[in-house]
């Protein structure tokens, strides 16, 4: 058992294994007493004031107490986030450490500007840690791009994997958790499915190409598609037909 679970580790790609590690440790050390979660929350008079600008990070690493949301949002971080770099990131780790990089920007926007907004201040106030948002904004972003996929709710229905962001705000409200957690998730994977998916196709221009410096820090291998050997493929139609 302990082999089959260190393999299952070892075959994470870099970034899925780098982000679990953390989040697993982090949220083990503020259970033990070791880390104290108020040395990890987003405030953000502390990071402009005081210059804690690991808030910025840490927040996306503790994932409150341990209990089954904890293991829950753990299974769609392994699974969500492994999925993405190894299909449709394949290949390309900048780009979805870029990918990463905004979503988490995007999400301290909105929090910041949402603190400023009267009547909503006091509930983007109590957003101190974005951790189970950036979770939420892998999976929007798989189903955005594997929308055809049948999946099953624990056995209750089934539905594609377009409908799966839905499905799973609809069981954090009837569990009684904060929707506006999942609702943020929901807000970043759409700018970002946006801005890479479908305003390239409509204008012919990629507003999210991953800079240079960050390409620079990732050895991306190149996907190589291997010919069989001693395979011969026939010329085109029209080339058999011509005189």
């Amino acid at each position: 058992m302990a082999q089959a679970v260190e393999e299952w580790y070892k075959q994470m790609p870099i970034i899925t294994r780098s982000y679990l590690t953390a989040a697993v440790v982090t949220t083990i050390g503020c259970s033990l007493e070791i880390i104290s979660p108020y040395h990890l929350y987003l405030n953000p008079k502390l990071v402009v004031k005081q210059y804690q600008f690991w808030r910025l990070i840490t927040n996306f690493l503790y994932f409150r107490k341990m209990d089954l949301d904890f293991m829950f949002h753990m299974f769609f971080l392994a699974r969500y986030c492994k999925l993405l770099e190894e299909n449709s990131f394949r290949g390309r780790t900048a780009d979805f450490f870029y990918m990463l990089l905004f979503g988490a920007s995007v999400l301290t926007g909105i929090v910041l500007v949402g603190g400023m907004i009267p009547y909503l201040s006091a509930s983007f106030a109590k957003i101190i840690f974005l951790s189970n948002s950036l979770t939420f904004m892998m999976v929007y972003v798989w189903s955005k791009q594997n929308p055809f996929i049948h999946m099953s709710f624990l056995g209750l229905f089934t539905f594609t994997a377009a409908y799966l962001p839905w499905v799973l705000l609809g069981f954090s409200v009837l569990v009684g958790a904060s929707a506006w957690v999942d609702l943020l998730g929901m807000i970043a994977g759409h700018a970002y499915y946006f801005l890479e998916d479908v305003y390239p196709r409509m204008t012919g221009r990629r507003p999210l190409k991953t800079p240079s410096f960050i390409k620079a820090m990732f050895a991306d291998e190149a996907v190589v598609v291997a010919r069989p050997a001693n395979v011969r493929f026939a010329p085109p139609a029209d080339e058999l037909h011509r005189d």
